[in-house]
């Protein structure tokens, strides 16, 4: 029975051996105590009014140790750092889907969803074009820096990682333009609305289908109004709800491209993987839209899966080292700079002109 309980979890990337290893409880505790520190600073006042969540603490805390004390117990913590960065991970993502509802989803009705379509492909599709035409970025940092922006933040990013095996200094790369740029859309967007001629609900329509982070999302709609923020939310929730089907693809565009040459001389089709955390997302959102679980239950897991979502942030801190990010150089700041132009300004003209449509 134990036998097959362990091949089972093999599908999973769950190596059962790992649990009596000292390098994985020693590294666990090393990242949970370091996520505990993060959710503590994100408490404060200073932080609160930033917005800046536990999430974008954690992975500056895991950078300042993992390019400090860290290399010298690396070895003895490898393996639980490593299951934080991976398997925590995922099931933060899967988590991610107690926050949603499809009725919230259907709130928004029929532009609220185009919108959000329109600008996911969009912003994307811009991003893979600039990235490797303009900026001459590596295919991996390209699409995080695309996905952070079109999607939902550091959230998405990090979901992104693992179905295309990006390295974590690519990936903290993009979670700080995220942050730089989701941070000044959250300042920036409250003082236009006075400019933009548009009502509270357009504006929140806005506010959701164009800001990269939630909790930004919810800073720039109640700065206008609770109705403002309500829509903002709900349409942001629909672009989380995104995530699915864009890894879903993700990982079909990136089998097509790795093909293989078998001995014939024929092209042999690398296989997909289907990211199956992603449509245990979407099974999430299902169970959550059934109200079959009390609303406390449902609060306790999303205070749970913020938790894993930090911790799995400071393990990725601790894998990144700041020599590899200077590396990168301006050129990913200057891609996600000309995203965040298409989401505001190109992002208020497909606005204005679906809800012409509709």
């Amino acid at each position: 029975m134990l036998s097959t309980i362990k091949n089972g979890l093999q599908p999973l990337g769950v190596n059962t051996k790992q649990y009596g290893d000292s390098r994985w409880w020693i590294g666990m505790l090393l990242v949970i105590v370091l996520a505990g520190v993060a959710v503590a600073l994100s408490k404060l006042s200073i932080m609160q009014t930033a917005q800046f969540s536990s999430l974008t603490i954690g992975i500056v805390v895991g950078i300042i140790v993992g390019n400090s004390i860290f290399s010298r117990i690396a070895t003895h913590t490898d393996v639980g750092v490593d299951y934080a960065k991976s398997i925590l991970l995922k099931a933060g993502v899967v988590l991610f889907g107690f926050r949603i509802t499809f009725t919230q989803v259907a709130g928004v009705g029929w532009s609220g969803l185009l919108t959000d379509i329109v600008m996911l492909v969009g912003t994307f599709i811009l991003a893979i074009q600039l990235g490797k035409r303009v900026f001459k970025l590596d295919e991996q940092t390209t699409i995080l820096i695309g996905a952070g922006s079109s999607i939902c933040g550091a959230a998405a990013v990090m979901a992104t990682e693992p179905v295309i095996k990006a390295q974590a200094h690519k990936v903290s790369v993009a979670v700080a333009t995220v942050v730089v740029f989701g941070t000044l859309s959250m300042f920036a967007y409250p003082i236009m609305f006075e400019y933009m001629g548009l009502s509270e609900h357009a504006y929140g329509i806005f506010v959701g289908s164009t800001i990269h982070e939630v909790a930004q999302v919810v800073a720039a709609g109640t700065a206008v109004s609770a109705n403002a923020a309500d829509t903002a939310v709900i349409e942001k929730m629909l672009r989380v709800m995104m995530l699915a089907p864009f890894l879903v693809g993700l990982s079909f565009w990136q089998s097509k491209k790795h093909t293989k040459i078998n001995a014939h001389g024929g092209e042999q089709k690398a296989g997909i993987t289907i990211p199956w955390f992603a449509v245990l997302f979407i099974v999430a959102s299902g169970v959550h839209s059934l109200s079959i679980i009390p609303q406390v239950t449902t609060n306790a897991v999303v205070w749970f899966d913020n938790i894993l979502l930090t911790i799995a942030m400071v393990a990725l801190g601790l894998r990144t080292h700041v020599g590899a990010i200077r590396q990168a150089g301006i050129k990913p700041l200057l891609l996600a700079l000309c995203l965040f132009l298409f989401l505001t300004l190109g992002g208020f003209a497909i606005n204005i002109g679906i809800a012409e449509l509709f």
